[in-house]
C-alpha cells in the first residue's frame, strides 16, 4: 500500500473509532437517564422528558458504530450459496454488496442533511422537552457519510492490494 494510503487508513480508522466513542458514551447516557427514569418512577417522580433524551440519543448508539461494524466486518452476510460459487465470483458479489453499502448509507446521509435543513427551518423539536431535531439528523448525516466512507476505503484497498479475505465461517451452535 502506498504511503498515501496508509495515512489515509490509519485517519479513517481514528475517525471510526471515534464514532464509536461517541456511540458508547451516547450509551452509557441513555442506560443512565433509564436508571434515573425508573428509579424516579419508584418514588412517584419520573424524569421529565425521559423518553425525549433515550429516543434522540439512540440515533447516536445506532449510527456511531456503524462504521467500526463495517471496518470490523461484522456486518450480516448470507453464506447459503457461497460454497457453490467459485472464490472469485464470490469476491466480486462482496465488492458489489459493499458498492450497495456504500451507496445506501451515502443515500441516507443525503437524505438526513435534507430532513435537517427542513428542521432548521421549521423549527422541529421533541414533544416533551423540546430538544432541537436538527442537531441529532446532522450527526446521523455525519455518522452515515463516515460509514459510506469506510466501505469505500474497503473496496479501494481490495482494489489495489489485490487480496480478499473472507470471514472464518461461524460454528453453528447447538440449542
Amino acid at each position: 500500500m502506498s504511503h498515501f494510503l496508509t495515512r489515509v487508513t490509519r485517519t479513517l480508522d481514528g475517525v471510526v473509532n471515534l464514532s464509536s466513542i461517541i456511540g458508547t458514551l451516547a450509551l452509557i447516557f441513555a442506560v443512565s437517564v433509564t436508571l434515573v427514569d425508573v428509579t424516579g418512577r419508584l418514588f412517584g417522580a419520573p424524569l421529565p422528558g425521559g423518553q425525549d433524551l433515550s429516543q434522540m440519543t439512540m440515533v447516536i448508539i445506532v449510527f456511531g458504530g456503524m462504521a467500526l461494524c463495517d471496518r470490523q466486518g461484522g456486518n450480516i452476510a448470507v453464506d447459503i450459496f457461497e460454497d457453490k460459487f467459485p472464490e472469485r465470483m464470490n469476491h466480486w458479489l462482496d465488492m458489489a454488496g459493499w458498492v450497495l453499502g456504500c451507496a445506501i448509507f451515502t443515500a441516507i446521509g443525503y437524505t438526513m442533511l435534507g430532513a435537517a435543513e427542513m428542521s432548521k427551518l421549521l423549527n422541529l423539536s421533541t414533544n416533551i422537552i423540546a430538544i432541537p431535531k436538527a442537531p441529532f439528523q446532522y450527526i446521523v448525516a455525519f455518522f452515515a457519510f463516515l460509514t459510506a466512507l469506510s466501505m469505500l476505503a474497503r473496496i479501494v484497498s481490495t482494489l489495489l492490494t489485490s487480496s480478499h479475505r473472507r470471514a472464518a465461517p461461524q460454528e453453528e451452535e447447538d440449542l
